[in-house]
């Protein structure tokens, strides 16, 4: 069988191709992404001489580079978006661009090459904020930034596309994954690097603001069940048992490592922060899914490679300070409409 992964030189993307191909050993990957800021292609690199995976370096709005890629693909493994919420409050076209248009383009070319799968990643932020239980797939969509709302978009044309064209296609709609090479500008390598680095760990508001949490090698487990097992026109909510406080998990990443906890700095908050999320994940749970890593577990395996590779951070860390919206610019006192950070 041959997939194609869009997004593949992500956080998520090369974590699911390297746990495919170690454990369907007859398939082979092509791996599409554009390279943009937020790409590294150091994460593929590793994978250059495996006859079984291929690296296209293009953009998914391009039908053209879309065609080509998804020659002899019967799976679609959708990754690719732009996803970060800060950036989307400052600039929302490029999003409108990636994740609305880009997932079109990809509906399209998939109808045509008549895939047997197209699995669309979203995310919980679709279903917007629940203070008390949790959202089941049934929940009504309520985004509360670009971002959200452009996957939410995503979402609906992928469904438009199963019921008008009966495309074979599943949204799989996870909780915040974690893990090595994940992008420093999210939360837990933000914290983790900071520390790393005696520099302070900017944290929103209270810091009280609620996420579920899963081990990337986790969620990747459960990408492959729903390929694999899943319903089509099916939602599928992939989510964790481990919910925590920002202002817990910073906590725990500084006693972990041995730093004080003042390094904990109070920002202002963002636009529109969502106080919490929570997935009702019975769907995925009877497929006989459940996670194996403990967020204590994994985020002490994803502290000790943070630490062990300095060399594949750092040079990312300092590209974004060159960038005048990172949180790597900010201090306390500005208005949260001036400020845009990086923490959840």
């Amino acid at each position: 069988m041959r997939l194609l992964v869009t997004g593949g030189a992500g956080f998520i993307g090369p974590h699911f191709i390297r746990h495919w191909l170690k454990h369907h050993a007859d398939d082979e990957v092509v791996t599409l992404d554009l390279l943009t800021y937020a790409g590294v292609r150091a994460s593929v690199e590793e994978l250059a001489g495996d006859p079984r995976h291929q690296f296209l370096q293009g953009d998914i709005c391009d039908p053209v580079t879309v065609q080509q890629a998804m020659q002899g693909c019967e799976i679609v493994v959708h990754f690719a978006a732009e996803t970060h919420v800060d950036r989307s409050i400052t600039n929302a076209a490029p999003f409108v661009r990636t994740n609305v248009e880009g997932t079109q383009v990809l509906l399209r070319g998939a109808l045509e090459a008549e895939v047997k799968r197209f699995i669309h990643i979203s995310t919980d932020e679709v279903y917007g904020p629940i203070l008390d239980g949790a959202q089941t797939e049934e929940a009504s969509l309520a985004p509360r930034s670009p971002y959200a709302a452009s996957k939410a978009a995503a979402d609906l044309l992928v469904h438009a596309y199963q019921q008008t064209h009966e495309l074979p296609a599943l949204i799989i709609r996870p909780t915040n994954a974690f893990g090595p090479r994940q992008f420093p500008e999210k939360f837990i390598p933000v914290c983790i690097t900071n520390a790393l680095e005696d520099q302070p760990l900017p944290l929103y508001g209270d810091g009280l603001h609620r996420r579920g949490w899963l081990f990337v090698e986790d969620l990747c487990r459960a990408i492959e069940r729903i390929l694999e097992a899943g319903e089509v026109g099916t939602i599928y909510n992939v989510g964790s048992g481990g919910e925590r406080a920002n202002v817990d998990v910073a906590k725990l990443i500084l006693q972990l490592l041995g730093k004080p906890q003042t390094l904990i700095q109070h920002v202002p908050d963002r636009p529109g922060h969502d106080r919490r999320y929570a997935m009702d994940d019975t769907k995925l749970r009877s497929l006989g899914w459940r996670p194996r890593v403990t967020f204590e577990d994994g985020l002490r395996a994803t502290i000790v490679w943070y630490r062990d590779h300095p060399q594949w951070w750092r040079p990312l860390k300092a590209r974004l300070r060159e960038d005048p919206y990172h949180w790597l610019h900010r201090t306390p006192g500005p208005s949260p409409r001036q400020a845009v950070g990086a923490v959840l």
